[in-house]
């Protein structure tokens, strides 16, 4: 399964300071090919700065990336069952949950047939309309901000492989912290850059592309999470081997290790929000 990546493009752009300390330091980071990433010098996050404004990054979801989303959602659906089930989604009593960035809505049509009341949100307008008209499902095509969702209305709110393409992702940690019910939880799942693949491939690593504004490690994302009003339940990281990069065996020892040992591909967090004094 091939990674998605827009085609590097000229697009208006701007610098920013880093989205998780405010930092202005930066050193030279990850370079694929035609565009860059940077190191913050304070926090370590890695980011693409100058920034494409938010407009820009919009309009990169349009009909191609409709035709990537079903050419492989059964694997994108079994990936994301899978990350929730490692995380602890499947202990939970059913309700309500929104998923961020739920493409074409198929995890959604699952869990509205196990009992859950769903909605979703994607920016991606085709794949809006898809989810909405063939699955009769909740689709806002609106950014979770411009939604306006109540405070404390779900019960649950996921977002995979969502806040790495984002331009503010604070701002979605704490929308997402302000309609959460205070005994909700949060289930996040995104790159890790801080794992043997990344480390391994650098330049050529399968994450490392146009589309992704920021990578995260494990330490990135909890302190995003951590600073933003939550708490971590429990995180997990699988992949080791990229399929057909080794022989299998070696994959297989490699896959085991990497979640074991928390040096996988693909980080997966369960938090929840820090409780108030008033309740």
């Amino acid at each position: 399964m091939n990674t998605w990546s827009t085609p590097v493009v000229k697009e208006e752009k701007k610098l920013i300071p880093c989205a998780l300390c405010g930092s202005s330091s930066f050193k030279p980071s990850l370079s694929p090919e035609a565009f860059s990433y940077v190191r913050c010098s304070s926090c370590s996050l890695v980011q693409v700065n100058p920034q494409p404004v938010a407009a820009e990054v919009k309009r990169r979801y349009g009909e191609n990336y409709l035709a990537y989303e079903l050419a492989n959602e059964e694997n994108f659906l079994n990936l994301e069952l899978l990350a929730l089930a490692d995380t602890g989604f499947d202990e939970l009593k059913t309700g309500s949950i929104l998923d961020i960035g739920c493409a074409t809505g198929c995890l959604l049509a699952v869990l509205r047939d196990k009992g859950w009341k769903t909605t979703g949100v994607e920016i991606s307008v085709p794949q809006a309309e898809y989810g909405r008209k063939t699955r009769n499902l909740d689709i806002s095509h609106l950014s979770l901000e411009e939604n306006r969702f109540p405070n404390q209305h779900f019960d649950v709110v996921h977002a995979s492989h969502l806040i790495e393409h984002l331009n503010d992702p604070p701002s979605l940690v704490r929308e997402v912290h302000r309609v959460l019910k205070p005994h909700g939880r949060f289930f996040v799942t995104t790159p890790n850059i801080a794992g043997f693949q990344a480390r391994l491939f650098r330049n050529r690593w399968r994450s490392a592309i146009f589309d992704h504004l920021y990578l995260f490690s494990v330490a990135t994302l909890s302190r995003l999470l951590n600073e933003n009003g939550f708490e971590i339940e429990k995180t997990v990281t699988w992949g080791g081997l990229a399929a057909g990069s080794a022989p299998l065996p070696l994959k297989r020892v490699v896959d085991k290790a990497a979640k074991r040992f928390g040096f996988g591909d693909v980080v997966a967090v369960k938090a929840k929000p820090r409780l108030r004094p008033d309740t």
